[in-house]
């Protein structure tokens, strides 16, 4: 009876999910450990190396070093024995993927490899192979089946290897110490690098376009204000520029609603304003102004920004959060 294509779909995810686990109760400790050492002390680069699928995740691990604060570059087998190799010096790592071990261009770099005296560390479901043999160390990247129905489209076994070199990485990156501040510095667009890279001071509206109104202004001089600025919100300062207060649109209608028609005329930026308002600081992450404005049980759309002193500096809006993609 025919399979239907969900039961192959769960099926392949099932067992790439436990070639993983056997690469894990397979894993050898020292060699691993090895590995991390020699990534470690490598004084120049890491250089990964691959032919084919197994290229292509020797091009993702050459990412995840990169990314993770390990320099490192993918090189293709082939190319390597046709000038590439001139990339590498004797202070290079070099991560050779194969998993039969016995690729042509795989076989035939090995002795340059060793011609450079440069340390190499294979990752292979062949730990019989030639490129296991001359590797420094060996990282066992084997699978009792692929997860094609056939048994023969790499997908287990590259997912192993995926996995290794994620290993790998991740392991080097914490020894080093990496930060989050230093992923955000390699990561600088997308939403997650501008999370932990932008600024309160790289998004706030400020110097000219900082809309600011003394306590005593009238009713008048807060509309115009609101109006030419356009930021939904003004700040209120006193003599010495410090922040007393914020009048935003929903102020003001709120203030309109509680006062008597004939005494709108009488309202000044000190009777309309919000006290003592949330603020921020120009040298927060933005992504935490945007947490201030949210993690609060009534949620606001501006934030004044204010330096050290309390002296009103900016403003900064949910809006501007939002465009800049936080």
């Amino acid at each position: 009876m025919k399979r239907q294509p969900i039961e192959v779909f769960c099926e392949a995810l099932e067992e790439e999910a436990k070639a993983i686990a056997r690469s894990l109760q397979r894993l050898d400790r020292y060699t691993a450990t090895k590995a991390v050492d020699l990534v470690l002390g490598c004084q120049g680069k890491v250089v990964v190396i691959g032919v084919g699928k197994s290229g292509l995740i020797a091009r993702k691990i050459a990412a995840t070093l990169s990314s993770t604060g390990t320099t490192a570059a993918f090189m293709h087998a082939s190319d390597a024995l046709h000038g590439d190799l001139g990339l590498l010096t004797g202070k290079d790592v070099v991560i050779v993927l194969s998993h039969s071990g016995e690729t042509d261009e795989v076989v035939a770099l090995m002795p340059q490899l060793r011609r450079r005296k440069v340390h190499v560390i294979a990752i292979t479901g062949n730990m019989r192979s030639s490129l296991a043999k001359d590797a420094e160390v060996v990282l066992d990247a084997s699978v009792e089946r692929e997860a094609c129905p056939l048994n023969l489209a790499p997908t287990a076994s590259t997912t192993v290897a995926l996995a290794i070199g994620d290993a790998l990485a991740l392991a080097v990156a914490l020894e080093k110490g990496y930060s989050p501040e230093d992923f955000g510095f390699n990561h600088p667009s997308g939403r997650l690098g501008k999370r932990l890279t932008l600024k309160v001071s790289d998004l706030m509206h400020h110097g000219a376009n900082n809309p600011l109104v003394k306590p005593e202004a009238t009713i008048t001089e807060v509309i115009l204000a609101l109006g030419a600025f356009r930021h939904g919100a003004v700040n209120v300062i006193n003599p010495e520029g410090k922040l007393v207060g914020v009048i935003t649109e929903g102020d003001l209608r709120r203030a309109l609603g509680r006062a008597p028609t004939v005494q709108w005329s009488t309202l000044g930026a000190a009777q309309i304003m919000t006290p003592n308002p949330t603020t921020a600081s120009p040298d927060i992450l933005a992504y935490d102004a945007l947490r201030l404005m949210e993690n609060r049980p009534s949620q606001i759309s501006i934030l004044p920004v204010v330096d050290r002193s309390d002296h009103c500096i900016g403003m900064i809006r949910l809006h501007d959060l939002v465009k800049a993609g936080l």
